[in-house]
């Protein structure tokens, strides 16, 4: 374990400690405080800084008159401290009373600190309150789960940043298409027809056009329909068909990195053709669903589906197009230099020289197949002293930045993205260019200094339309939408074929902060189908659920979600929005089977 998530483990279990006594002193009789409360439900970061009002009444009473009374408010965790002062009190027949709004500054600290009013009375001045009441403990900090390029300790490093390309394709681009190919009812035999042949012919067109595999995975699926049949192995044997039908033609050098899965009594795929569907209104599609989200069992849901006026037709319609097995390949396009290009190369890494015998694609075409970030650093610094482009100033820049994700160390961090700026305006000094502006944006996200971070993203956005590019730059830009408030912008920002889990995880953070539940879990549900040990795409559906009313579902998801991420663990810990839940033995003993 990190030094660092062992020292927050140290202070959120400094937190459940401070909870216990909150619980304890929520279930105390107070004479003058019992009526001061915040009028919001929890505490919530937005843009920037934690807003709430206080509001209540002391009351007066003949046996408990308060003798010169004085409200004090404090904000406080183990760390640090805000003392707001006296609060004023307007005096009445039978009460004093009191309401002031409060915008703070948010800081970290206030993640896991407690929001008490502090009672005072008599003539003697005191520094010991009459009464304490703790109003509000923790900040609902969701937001800052979008998913902006940070490295956390113990997950995956995530890849940020932008090469710029050799000519119009970029060999680092990361390609992602999807085939679906046909079954017969209840069958499970390759149809071989003019349709499932010229699916074979497009997917056999992308792995031309690029060669280098990712990955390849086959889902297999069965439709709800009766002539199906029960056998839960039909979706599985579909997968399995199409595997053996790629084997038979020779379409991938390795076979081995084919993934087979199903999915059977599972809604998730209807769920996707129902979003794009064009003849049902919105508020049609919201009744489906409701149905579809309500965390009932399978044949549950499917009694309740026939129940809505029109469902045969749709029904007749949508169920035909789940009889297919989905192949989703993730692939980039072929790079590289013969032996003696690369002979010469590395010749000349190594010589004083102001021409080189290789061509500006050749070194480009190296700096970007190079596998380890040292020898692209060694290319690309080479090739700013024999050519004249933003190419390899950005490259390199881009090279410091990922070296930069590979140190925890905060200072060795800074220093990298110093250099990496310096670098990627020397590329903008010679020619404007949307890459090395994205990169900016980049460090300046990760920097933590969104506005400033938005403003260049939001500058590299107007000078390509190329999908690709805007696909990385509009996600980053949600993502800070997401960090700035603006919920409902940012759900505009991913309408694009997405592959990273992230990207999906995003997707449904900024729904779900905006509101629409449903289109929050169709993205938090595929974050989940895009891999597994990422972890937060269940966290998403437990939010979804808790939300929602649905502690079981919740506690369901949030144990897949702890299991899988030890950085989700910590966070569900002290997440506000789990409060309930923490009153339910249950939560713990999820906890303690995973950790």
């Amino acid at each position: 374990m990190s030094a660092r998530l062992f020292s927050k483990k140290i202070k959120i279990f400094n937190f459940l400690i401070l909870s216990m006594l909150v619980q304890f002193s929520f279930g105390q009789d107070l004479r003058f405080l019992n009526d001061i409360d915040v009028k919001q439900e929890k505490l919530v970061y937005l843009r920037d800084s934690v807003r709430f009002t206080v509001k209540g009444k002391i009351p007066i009473e003949s046996v408990m008159t308060p003798r010169n009374p004085q409200l004090r408010l404090v904000w406080k965790s183990e760390t640090d401290s805000i003392n707001f002062g006296m609060l004023s009190l307007k005096k009445n027949l039978s009460d004093y009373s009191v309401e002031k709004d409060f915008k703070v500054p948010f800081k970290p600290w206030m993640e896991s600190a407690a929001l008490e009013a502090r009672f005072f009375q008599g003539k003697k001045a005191s520094n010991q309150p009459y009464e304490i009441k703790v109003l509000k403990k923790g900040v609902d900090t969701t937001p800052f789960l979008a998913k902006i390029g940070r490295v956390v300790p113990d997950e995956q490093i995530p890849t940020v940043g932008l090469v710029i390309p050799v000519g119009v394709t970029g060999r680092e681009a990361v390609r992602n298409r999807e085939f679906q190919f046909f079954f017969n009812p209840g069958e499970s035999t390759y149809l071989k027809n003019s349709s499932n042949e010229s699916v074979f012919g497009d997917m056999t067109s992308f792995l031309t056009e690029n060669p280098a595999i990712v990955s390849v995975k086959i889902t297999g699926l069965q439709s709800p329909e009766q002539k199906e049949g029960r056998s839960s192995r039909l979706g599985m044997d579909r997968a399995t068909t199409i595997k053996n039908e790629i084997v038979k033609r020779n379409l991938l050098l390795r076979d081995t990195i084919i993934q087979v899965s199903s999915r059977w009594n599972d809604w998730f795929d209807l769920r996707l053709l129902l979003r794009d569907f064009p003849e049902l209104s919105t508020s049609q599609k919201d009744s489906y669903y409701a149905i579809l989200m309500n965390g009932e069992d399978f044949l549950t849901q499917q009694e309740q589906l026939r129940s809505i006026n029109g469902f045969d037709q749709l029904s007749r319609q949508l169920f035909p197009k789940l009889r297919v097995a989905k192949v989703e390949i993730i692939a980039k396009p072929g790079s590289g230099l013969g032996t003696e290009k690369t002979a010469i190369l590395r010749q000349e890494l190594e010589e004083n020289i102001a021409t080189s015998k290789l061509s500006f694609l050749d070194w480009a075409i190296a700096g970007e197949t190079a596998p380890r970030l040292e020898e692209k650093a060694r290319i690309y610094s080479k090739m700013t002293t024999l050519f004249r482009s933003p190419l390899p100033y950005n490259n390199l820049g881009l090279v410091r930045i990922r070296e930069a994700q590979r140190t925890l160390d905060r200072d060795v961090q800074e220093n990298l993205w110093n250099e990496a700026e310096w670098l990627l305006q020397q590329a903008i000094k010679l020619e404007n260019n949307p890459y090395s502006l994205h990169n900016l944006g980049q460090i300046y996200a990760l920097k933590g200094n969104y506005w400033e971070a938005y403003k260049y993203l939001s500058e590299a956005s107007v000078l390509t339309r190329d999908p690709e590019f805007l696909m990385v730059n509009e996600s980053l830009r949600g993502a800070l939408d997401i960090l700035r408030g603006d919920y409902k912008l940012a759900t505009l920002r991913y309408d694009y074929a997405f592959t990273d889990p992230a990207d999906f995880f995003n997707k449904g953070l900024a729904y779900f902060l905006a509101g629409n539940y449903g289109e929050a879990s169709l993205a938090f549900e595929e974050s989940v189908i895009r891999s597994r040990d990422f972890g937060y795409g269940y966290y998403g559906l437990a939010l979804v659920a808790i939300n929602s009313g649905q502690k079981e579902i919740a506690m369901i998801q949030l144990e897949k979600a702890v299991a899988a991420n030890e950085s989700i663990y910590l966070k569900a810990l002290i997440d506000p929005n789990f409060d309930e839940l923490r009153g339910i033995p249950e939560f713990f003993q999820i906890l303690r089977r995973n950790k």
